[in-house]
């Protein structure tokens, strides 16, 4: 049974409905997980990383993450203690990721993107006891950014540093590189060597599946960043129903370019395969189209996740018809809006007929909507699928009144998946999770009579100018259907007469041109006046996250400064 099989559909006209709960969720941590792959698929492949040259079967990964379990247990981390990672793709961060969870430790997730302040708000605000971290990644010299926050380390004797700055933090590990006051991965493996392995499986007995075993970093567009508390019970399930939704099974080969830090590498990548005994595949550090066509040819993937712009680069790479994509099936695209047109070319041209679109938020675990992969091509492009088992959804007015079937309003998600809180911080917890367990996510979707999902931009994208109600998401739609257009991104730009106006951000296929007014000529007709763009401009790029979100508050911030304008004083 798939995620979305069950034809569950909203009562009457009432945009509200609860997933397929026929078959109960799993009471199992992330060590029984593994150990439970272990003895299925022990012998077949787990993990690839072809940039690395390292490729562990299930049972050679147990071991590589039982070693490391050993040396933070001798570095003195315990149950509840959080450790940060701070790293690209690599063969340490799946390691670290199950190592933290067989001693019941907390596991940390650090955006590789992050910088000194961001560094320090979250090892802080997490209170990391330990980091394994990269030497660097693309322009972030992570060691020279540590030993900034950090001087102490020019000191110390690896795994007793004490810090000003980084006050709970003693130990640091690194994968790659040279730092005083440090330990390198494969050191800190053999610190546990003499320690009886049979400790090991004590421990993990002793976890209970509702604790905590992650924190998140939720990447705000304002105020600091929210550490989402995610439990064994929350990621476990998920990452077996997201498997589900995809028919993944011990034959699969998973390909994933997306970050490890995100829910979409480490719960929709990882623990879906080891729910499944499927092989995780990871092309690189980070993502290049080219890298991520010829791990799926050469490991002969059957899918491959990512996000949008992923997909866009792939489909448009110079040498994409010298890739033999032959053996893809399925994947997940996600994360941002799934434009149609390319999700009709990933179908058609990376022969990915069971592509599901997935929807979710860190809070959740993340997925709380994923296409099946037999859902009709229609309800796969234009919608998110239906809600995940044991998930309860709601759509509802901006009084608090459920809406209708067919009616905008802002998605509620409750269940299973919802997290524990945010890390440290009650007041933001109960802002975003009401007293009936209901989380907010602030994206305003459309519920149909058959349960699919539909989401239509943020509560706070959407612009009003003059009084009309406009969701970018809408145009965006119909801009994507212009042959020359790559990618697009519409947001409101402050105006004097009618309080916003639209604006687009336009990044047009190789070696095409385009005017603003051909762009609008397009639009004539098309689309209702108010709703076409005023201000163009065709960019280069786009300003995204690591995980390929459009920043558009910094697309706003930018055209507002280049148009001389500013916002107008709102009671």
């Amino acid at each position: 049974m798939t995620a979305s099989s069950v034809a569950v559909r909203p009562r009457g006209d009432v945009a509200h409905v609860k997933g397929e709960s026929g078959e109960a969720l799993w009471r199992l941590t992330v060590p029984q997980l593994v150990a439970r792959a272990v003895e299925k698929w022990g012998a077949r492949d787990a993990a690839v990383f072809c940039e690395h040259g390292a490729r562990w079967t299930y049972a050679e990964l147990a071991r590589e993450a039982d070693d490391f379990a050993l040396g933070l247990l001798a570095l003195g981390i315990g149950k509840g203690d959080r450790v940060g990672v701070w790293s690209p793709n690599r063969p340490e961060w799946l390691s670290a990721q199950l190592a933290t969870a067989r001693i019941g430790a907390i596991l940390v997730n650090i955006n590789p993107a992050y910088r000194v302040s961001e560094l320090e708000y979250a090892l802080n605000k997490s209170e990391c006891a330990a980091l394994l971290t990269a030497a660097q990644f693309k322009d972030g010299d992570y060691l020279a950014m540590l030993a900034e926050l950090a001087p102490e380390m020019k000191e110390c004797a690896p795994g007793k540093l004490q810090s000003a700055r980084l006050p709970h933090l003693r130990a640091v590990v690194r994968t790659n590189g040279e730092a005083p006051g440090t330990m390198t991965y494969a050191e800190a493996k053999t610190l546990g060597e003499k320690e009886n392995r049979a400790r090991l499986d004590e421990i993990s007995a002793s976890l209970n599946p509702d604790e905590a075993i992650n924190i998140q970093f939720t990447s705000g567009t304002t105020g600091a960043p929210k550490g989402a508390a995610l439990s064994h019970f929350n990621i476990v399930n998920n990452g077996r129903f997201v498997a589900a939704a995809m028919r993944f099974s011990e034959e699969d080969r998973l390909c994933i370019p997306v970050p490890l830090y995100h829910c979409f590498g480490m719960v929709l990548g990882n623990l879906a395969c080891i729910s499944s005994g499927a092989a995780m595949i990871f092309p690189g550090e980070g993502f290049d189209p080219e890298t991520t066509l010829r791990a799926v040819a050469e490991e002969k993937c059957t899918a491959v996740h990512g996000v949008p712009a992923m997909f866009i680069g792939e489909l448009n790479h110079p040498r994409f018809s010298e890739f033999d994509l032959s053996s893809l099936r399925t994947g997940i695209m996600a994360g941002a809006p799934c434009p149609i047109e390319v999700m009709r070319r990933v179908v058609e041209q990376m022969h990915m007929r069971e592509v599901t679109i997935a929807y979710g938020m860190t809070e959740t675990s993340p997925v709380s909507f994923q296409s099946a992969a037999d859902d009709p091509l229609e309800k796969r492009v234009a919608t998110v699928g239906r809600a995940h088992p044991h998930v309860e959804v709601k759509i509802i007015r901006a009084n608090g009144e459920t809406a209708a079937t067919g009616e905008r309003g802002e998605l509620l998600t409750r269940g299973y998946s919802v997290m524990r809180g945010y890390w440290n911080d009650p007041e933001r917890t109960v802002e975003a999770v009401d007293k009936e367990g209901w989380m907010h996510t602030g994206d305003l979707a459309v519920l149909d009579s058959e349960g699919y999902c539909n989401i239509v931009g943020r509560v706070k994208d959407m612009l009003i100018r003059g009084g009309e109600n406009i969701y970018p998401r809408e145009v965006e739609e119909f801009l994507y259907r212009h042959p020359k257009v790559r990618e697009v991104q519409v947001f409101g730009v402050p105006d004097e007469k009618y309080g916003e106006e639209v604006c687009a951000w336009v990044l047009l296929n190789e070696g095409g041109e385009m005017t603003a007014e051909e762009l609008r000529a397009f639009c004539e007709g098309q689309i209702a006046r108010y709703k076409i763009p005023r201000h163009i401009r065709f960019v280069k790029e786009l300003p995204v996250t690591v995980t390929g979100k459009p920043q558009k508050y910094k697309m706003r911030a930018a055209m507002a400064k280049e148009l001389g304008l500013r916002e107008a004083e709102t009671a």
